[in-house]
């Protein structure tokens, strides 16, 4: 699809962070708390909906994530020096590049977060979608406005993580009337649950959940569907979070006037 060419039906694929330290190394592996073959199966069937949505003419978009110092905020050097996090996807080396399935072909957008979760605070899309002689619109700057511009208002998501980059993103495209749809063999979870952050998305934001291998779902406008609700999960909430070293322990509240329970009989 060419950078002048419309967008199919209004859609795009948005492919987060699929980058080679998140999904490809031993950083990768050593981070994510289940099997690394999923990571794997993550970046196959990414590349499988991608292939799809060229094949058929709808937009891609892909955004990547640069964790250089530099670009972090204070609290973010905050929360790495307490948990002893070393940075992530540094510019210019092997962990900040796509995936090797996953470059970018001419006229095909790129944005890049620094040290950001949500692709709405992204810069882009870079001169020719960072293939040398391609085009894309130089006046789209930034991802609503490209969006906007393309006529596009269906996000279908793939990519890293499901609970992190994903969400956020996801969160604000919702907020700015996007719809959305994920593909859940196409992501995965860091922080909890696969199952959970799906049905949070669905009942949060309306999302359609569906896999890879239906791009004639996927593809097409969620307006063209009923709204269906999600069933309840069984689910466990996640675990708190560990205490950062030397954080005051959490505050008690103090028990309410007439709300304490009777002394026992004895």
């Amino acid at each position: 699809m060419t950078a002048s060419a419309p967008a199919a039906r209004g859609t795009a694929l948005v492919v987060v962070d699929v980058q080679n330290d998140f999904c490809a190394g031993p950083l990768a592996a050593s981070r994510y708390p289940g099997d690394p073959g999923r990571l794997a199966e993550v970046v196959a069937n990414t590349a499988r909906a991608v292939a799809a949505a060229r094949a058929r003419g709808t937009e891609v978009v892909l955004v990547r994530f640069l964790g250089d110092p530099r670009y972090q905020g204070a609290a973010w050097r905050r929360r790495d020096a307490a948990r002893g996090k070393p940075p992530k996807c540094l510019a210019g080396t092997w962990g900040a590049e796509f995936t090797a399935p996953l470059q970018p072909v001419p006229g095909e957008a790129v944005f890049t977060k620094h040290a950001s979760f949500d692709a709405f605070l992204a810069q882009g899309p870079e001169p020719g979608g960072g293939v040398e002689g391609a085009e894309v619109p130089v006046t789209a700057r930034g991802l609503e406005r490209y969006l906007t511009q393309r006529g596009i208002s269906h996000l279908a998501f793939a990519g890293l993580f499901a609970d992190v980059c994903v969400d956020s993103t996801a969160r604000t495209a919702f907020q700015k009337g996007f719809h959305i749809t994920v593909l859940s063999d196409c992501t995965t979870a860091l922080h909890t649950s696969d199952e959970q952050i799906l049905t949070f998305m669905r009942r949060l934001y309306g999302a359609r959940v569906t896999t890879h291998d239906h791009p004639a779902l996927w593809a097409r406008h969620p307006e063209e569907e009923p709204w269906t609700e999600p069933p309840a999960t069984s689910a466990p909430p996640p675990a708190d979070p560990a205490p950062i070293p030397g954080s005051p322990p959490p505050r008690q509240a103090a028990p309410v006037p007439g709300n304490s329970p009777p002394p026992a009989a004895g």
